[in-house]
């Protein structure tokens, strides 16, 4: 063991040179080093570009990255903002190796990566991980795992269901190599409940009273245009709330949608209720058709700690071109769930080159979401689907041309991308309903109404709540 260890010294601290393994990525770096620094003080414009030597000691830079794996480019090629943006629909490439095993006796964790594909190494690295976070005493033979493999046999992913909501998953970028472990909570079922009565106090303190204070940022974003809930909202004010729940079996996690409310308050009527157009936008309109807000609303994408990358031109920190980004990088862990943004058909979702996995969601025939790098898809978020705003659609992850986990997240409007940042908050404006829309929505009122009336959808109990949560 001694000598061992002896070795690795003496080749940790072996020169550069003297190994042949190490000389290419050095005079690499020293490279890279030069002509950056050199390029760093020549003028970005010229008047002869192509034959400046700027332009040259750039090329050289762009050579010498290219050759170590380094990318700064938009992950579908842009240079500058293109004037047009293509569409593809379908699906392409779509990893779906998944082999279901249940566990033999005398079979360990261990075990069972080994036997997998991933070297000793790299499985004290993931169970290292797992200390505190998972217990070996649940690990027993007759029950199920998943092991998913990339198209060339290696290891992708183990998956491990911990409890009914959660599922444990180790799994390796096979981009970068990273290794990752995450706790996901299953897909919810939707549910639809309903909620009257008269209020004694305030509508909050109604709604909390209830155990379903979630409804009320969504209850004053809506009507908001049209009632003062300090004011208009008195003790003896009735109302009506038709809406979608969260649960993952009996477990309650949290309020969806609300489809319908209706408050009277005196002689007065405050409705609202949640129709989809035939373009595919969802609003809100009152019992005449009319929209109670003048832009379509939309979601966030997912929970993310910082913008690791803006939407527009940016320069190379040292190559000092200059290129185009498409999108909005939303930096989080590996594993946090994706969300669709608005109510949509999904038109593509697969592997796209330096984009990795990636799914777009047509919102209407002129609007469009794309969301890059995702480490995988959910079950949910076949091909062809139409999902809600808020369906999981995917997790985060490294895939394509990526340096860290990451959501690149796009919207295209009539063939134009957008700065995702503004049209999260701005959106689009809602349209008057045209003459066969108001016929389906008068058709929709009437379902509304029934499920309203409907006394056997009142609320379940509640239990503890479950978010996902990253190792």
């Amino acid at each position: 063991m001694k000598n061992t260890g002896f070795q690795f010294r003496r080749h940790k601290h072996q020169a550069p040179y003297r190994n042949p393994a190490l000389l290419l990525p050095a005079t690499a770096g020293v490279l890279v080093l030069i002509l950056s620094s050199i390029s760093f003080f020549l003028p970005v414009s010229g008047s002869n570009l192509k034959s400046s030597p700027k332009h040259q000691l750039i090329c050289s830079v762009r050579t010498v990255y290219k050759s170590l794996g380094i990318s700064y480019d938009d992950e579908f090629g842009f240079t500058k903002e293109p004037d047009f943006v293509e569409i593809e629909q379908g699906e392409t490439n779509v990893r779906q190796h998944i082999h279901e095993k249940k566990i033999k006796e005398g079979e360990s964790l261990y075990s069972i990566l080994v036997a997998s594909g991933l070297s000793p190494t790299e499985v004290h690295t993931m169970t290292g991980r797992l200390k505190g976070k998972f217990s070996v005493k649940g690990f027993r033979p007759g029950q199920t795992y998943e092991i998913e493999t990339n198209p060339n046999g290696s290891f992708n992913r183990f998956s491990y269901r911990l409890d009914a909501a959660t599922y444990l998953h180790l799994e390796k970028d096979d981009h970068t190599g990273e290794l990752n472990v995450w706790r996901e909570t299953l897909d919810y079922e939707t549910r639809l409940a309903t909620l009257d009565g008269k209020i004694s106090g305030s509508f909050a303190h109604e709604l909390q009273k209830r155990g379903r204070s979630g409804l009320v940022s969504q209850l004053r974003e809506l009507l908001s245009s049209k009632l003062d809930f300090k004011r208009d909202i008195q003790p003896g004010t009735a109302y009506r709330v038709l809406f979608e729940e969260q649960w993952i079996e009996n477990d309650f996690i949290g309020t969806g949608k609300i489809l319908a409310v209706e408050i009277s308050g005196g002689a007065r009527q405050y409705n609202a209720y949640r129709f989809t157009d035939l373009k595919g936008n969802s609003a809100y309109y009152d019992e005449k058709g009319k929209a109670l807000q003048n832009h379509l609303v939309f979601g966030q994408p997912c929970n993310y700690s910082r913008v690791s990358s803006g939407f527009g031109y940016r320069v190379h920190p040292i190559r000092r071109s200059v290129h185009f980004h498409g999108g909005v990088d939303f930096a989080a862990p590996v594993g946090t769930p994706i969300r669709a943004v608005a109510d949509g058909k999904i038109i593509f979702r697969g592997v796209k080159g330096g984009a990795g996995n990636m799914i777009t969601i047509a919102h209407g025939s002129s609007l469009h979401s794309q969301y890059l790098h995702l480490s995988r898809f959910s079950p949910k978020s076949s091909f062809g689907n139409r999902v809600q705003q808020g369906d999981i659609i995917g997790y985060v992850g490294s895939t394509g041309s990526s340096t860290g986990p990451h959501l690149d997240f796009r919207i295209i409007r009539n063939g134009k991308l957008q700065n995702p940042l503004v049209a999260l908050s701005t959106a689009s404006p809602v349209k008057s309903l045209s003459p066969a829309e108001m016929g389906s929505f008068l058709a929709k009122l009437d379902i509304y109404h029934a499920q309203l009336d409907n006394r056997q959808m009142m609320l379940a109990s509640t239990a503890k709540k479950r978010d996902s949560e990253v190792l």
